[in-house]
């Protein structure tokens, strides 16, 4: 069985704290998503895509503002599927994106957006006041992900980015490191904007949803967005799809995966060192990935242990430990 890949537990942190900043108390979203404070402290901690979901889904409700109270001005519950609406019918994503700018500008609770074409690629600018205090960051980081991954979406593949730039310094390692597997490409911090640099080959690509399918991703929403990698055919996200397999993949060697991939394993092993990554690191991360997702529906530490592959279950809870900085009980 495999597992959506997890998601830092840092956004839904930021979010409660700036909404208690303002008055807003988003206990009832933590407790409809089933997230404890103790793994929200902890400042690498994973949730699983539902859990991301279900949290943003009760913040929308609390707060009747689909960028959660934080953006220039209320931004009420619909804008964005009136803004999906007008974009379905179009003939491409270039289409698309501009009709988007339209919209954009008659919705003057909305951030700003900003299209600069170019010979090779495109910029999709979000616009946002100076300085970029953590309210302003949350807003980019949850706007580029929609941006992108919603792109990704509407042609139904994906959507290879350039670069992706943001004005805000840049946070530990490890959070880094997820900003990189996010958006596929290394992220530049401390930019001058915040902004997702768009390969034009893909502004060609047809728009493939219809008014029906994004009725059923609009009743999902965010989930989609937290839980398709962006429908990503680089070579990490073909190992990791290779390790979500089973058991045999998960132990795979690097020669047989590179059978799998029918390339060399010196050559597999370059191409995952362009990427940031390794072959290791994509077998803990699926493994971390499923052990999170098998606690969340309570299975049994001992049947996950050996279903995951380990020797023993003390070894899974080590494991579990250097993973997330919790055991798997405390986790639980």
């Amino acid at each position: 069985m495999t597992a959506p890949a997890t998601i830092p537990s840092d956004f839904v942190r930021r979010s409660v704290v700036l909404a208690a900043a303002n008055g807003v108390d988003l206990a009832p979203a933590l407790d409809a998503a089933r997230i404890s404070r103790a793994v929200l402290a902890h400042p690498h901690a994973r949730l699983t895509p539902e859990q991301v979901t279900r949290f943003t889904q009760k913040t929308w409700e609390l707060t009747g503002d689909e960028l959660f109270g934080l953006g220039p001005g209320p931004v009420p519950r619909g804008t964005f599927r009136v803004m999906c609406l007008t974009l379905i019918h179009c003939r491409d994503l270039a289409q698309a994106l501009e009709r988007m700018i339209e919209v954009n500008r008659v919705l003057p609770t909305l951030p700003r957006l900003r299209l600069t074409p170019g010979p090779q690629t495109t910029r999709l600018e979000v616009v946002l006041p100076e300085p970029c205090d953590d309210k302003t960051r949350v807003i980019i980081d949850f706007l580029l992900i929609l941006l992108h991954r919603f792109a990704a979406w509407l042609v139904g593949g994906r959507v290879r980015l350039a670069s992706v730039t943001v004005p805000y310094g840049e946070p530990d390692p490890v959070l880094a490191k997820n900003y990189d597997a996010i958006f596929g490409v290394p992220v530049t911090f401390d930019a001058d904007g915040a902004a997702l640099e768009i390969d034009n080959a893909a502004l060609r690509s047809p728009i493939v949803q219809t008014e029906e399918t994004l009725e059923d991703y609009l009743r999902e929403s965010p989930n989609l967005m937290m839980s398709e990698r962006d429908y990503d055919s680089t070579a990490a996200s073909q190992v990791r799809r290779i390790f979500e397999s089973g058991i045999e993949g998960r132990t795979a060697t690097a020669e047989e995966v590179a059978e799998m991939l029918s390339v060399s394993a010196p050559h597999l092993r370059r191409l995952l060192r362009q990427e940031g990554t390794s072959l290791g690191q994509l077998r803990e991360e699926v493994l971390r990935d499923m052990a999170i997702a098998g606690l969340r529906r309570g299975e049994p530490v001992d049947a996950l242990s050996a279903r995951l592959g380990f020797s023993e279950p003390s070894a899974f809870r080590r494991a579990f430990k250097r993973w997330t900085g919790k055991t798997p009980r405390a986790y639980r």
